[in-house]
């Protein structure tokens, strides 16, 4: 089903393009990747001048960075950083697209778009992102970007989080954190850090009670990295709240409401003058309601962990936020299924079953101030995967560490990763 605001954001967009634009209203192709952010541009740079005619189709004039969004929010980085134009990073070879697919027809072997378009493919590479689900907690939508309430996981509301983090010289400041798969799980935390670390700089963090609400058990899955930020949180004085999540919020009385986790376990309210939310979030609805997606409630795309092949339909395949593959869903996580899919695409296209295989590996950059990183590497088997030397501990903050999530990070996907070359 399309939604008004789909339909309104594509009226919206300027249809016209450079180079390998197309708006044909029926056409078949080699290859069609759904969704141009870093998932389809990895795979489709891996997969230029190896396959023929790849098409990738996505309605989007812009590209974001979005791990950048967290020190924007922290007052560390300009959001005008995080952004280029998607024609910029569709690579010279591959057909763009510029519509928005609402349709999976994989008994037919095509896609059906927003604009009318009735695409055929040989092979199909699903990862159009994941869906924000604000609407999931009650009052949030209402206050957004207003009354010190913001998130960091869009690209209007991060430099609000900034504003509301400087303007906070006393009281309470909430980090929430929902159930559920996210984007970044440690992006909740990360800005907490960043807003503790400032607050102490300015002489203030000792008047404002800040607390971090985590759905988790733990401070992180992986125990050697939740230790590290046991520390963490005890050297802010930052409060944490383990197995529970933000239900609600008044935003006239500027309280917000929690539930328990746990069986049985107590809610509680906290007032606030800050807050900062992360939504639900859920593979987005027509996906849902798709003939690809699985039998959870989250209903990602159902494929095997390790080839990112299509459980029923053996010439799909799926990988970044949408599929349902139960790593942590990170751009790191994308860099090490990108290789694995494009080669696995062109084994299926070569009449081959596919072979490489993908071992869950995920990172989390966790920002511990405005100067130091921990680096949480891990895989399937939820133990610590380092990619550094055995002398570089990464598992502790480290003053390299943040130059690497600050710089190196950066540079790498704009200029290796979407390029296919790393």
């Amino acid at each position: 089903m399309v939604t008004l605001d789909l339909v309104r954001n594509l009226r919206q967009t300027d249809l016209t393009e450079p180079r390998g634009f197309s708006m044909a209203t029926t056409a078949h192709h080699d290859v069609v990747i759904v969704g141009g952010g870093s998932a389809g541009i990895s795979v489709a740079a891996r997969l230029e001048g190896k396959v023929d005619d790849v098409a990738v189709i996505d309605p989007s004039d812009k590209h974001y960075y979005q791990p950048l969004w967290t020190l924007v929010g922290g007052g560390c980085a300009k959001r005008e950083t995080s952004q280029r134009a998607e024609s910029s990073v569709i690579p010279k070879g591959v057909t763009w697209v510029k519509d928005a697919v609402i349709e999976f027809a994989p008994d037919d072997n095509q896609v059906v778009t927003v604009g009318g378009a009735t695409i055929g493919y040989d092979v199909l590479v699903v990862c159009p992102g994941i869906q924000l689900d604000w609407n999931k907690i009650p009052g949030v939508s209402d206050t957004l970007g207003i009354g010190g309430v913001s998130s960091n996981y869009t690209y209007e509301l991060a430099p609000k989080t900034w504003e509301f983090i400087q303007g906070t010289r006393s009281g309470v400041a909430v980090f929430t954190m929902p159930s559920g798969p996210i984007k970044c799980a440690g992006a909740p935390q990360k800005i907490a850090y960043l807003a503790a670390d400032y607050w102490r700089s300015q002489g203030v963090l000792d008047s404002i009670d800040v607390h971090l609400v985590l759905p988790t058990p733990g401070m992180f899955g992986v125990k050697e990295f939740s230790d590290a930020l046991d520390e963490v949180v005890a050297d802010y004085g930052i409060q944490v709240h383990f197995s529970s999540e933000l239900s609600s919020v008044d935003p006239d009385a500027r309280t917000a409401s929690f539930t328990s986790m746990a069986e049985d376990g107590p809610g509680f309210e906290l007032s606030y003058d800050m807050m900062h939310v992360v939504p639900h979030q859920s593979a987005p609805d027509w996906v849902k309601s798709s003939p690809l997606a699985n039998d959870t409630a989250a209903r990602y795309v159902d494929v095997d962990k390790h080839t990112h092949q299509h459980v029923r339909h053996p010439n799909v395949f799926a990988l970044g936020d949408a599929g349902s593959t139960p790593n942590s869903k990170t751009g790191a996580a994308i860099r090490k299924q990108a290789p694995v899919v494009a080669f696995n695409v062109m084994q299926q296209l070569s009449g081959r079953a596919p072979s490489a295989e993908y071992d869950g590996y995920a990172s989390c950059p966790l920002t511990t101030s405005r100067h130091a990183m921990l680096l949480a590497e891990f895989d399937y088997s939820l133990r610590p995967a380092p990619s550094f030397p055995a002398f570089i501990d990464a598992q502790k903050p480290r003053r390299d560490m943040w130059y690497l999530k600050k710089y190196g990070l950066p540079f790498m996907y704009w200029n290796l990763m979407l390029k296919g070359r790393a």
